[in-house]
């Protein structure tokens, strides 16, 4: 209950799921049920949400799907230094 009560009282705009709940999806029920409703808090709060940890199609696909609008993992690329991101984004530039 404590670690809920920051959504009240602190001007938060985005929320992150932890890796540690996405890790079971789409299969796992407890995960698919904490993800589903943490989901519909965060729509009704009016935040954004970041899922981290997302690895496969399958939990994109299921995240897309309740609304996710935010995603990191391995998926997408794994951790970078500030200097290869900085290389990576002139390069797309040019």
């Amino acid at each position: 209950y404590s670690s809920l009560a920051y959504l009240k009282f602190f001007p938060i705009h985005t929320l992150k799921i932890d890796k540690s709940f996405t890790d079971g999806l789409p299969s796992d029920g407890y995960d698919t049920a904490i993800v589903k409703t943490t989901m519909v808090m965060a729509y009704h709060l009016g935040l954004t949400v970041v899922a981290e940890g997302v690895e496969s199609i399958e939990q994109l696909e299921f995240l897309k799907k309740q609304g996710c609008q935010l995603y990191q993992g391995y998926l997408f690329s794994p951790p970078l230094e500030q200097e290869k991101i900085e290389k990576i984004l002139l390069e797309d530039l040019r």
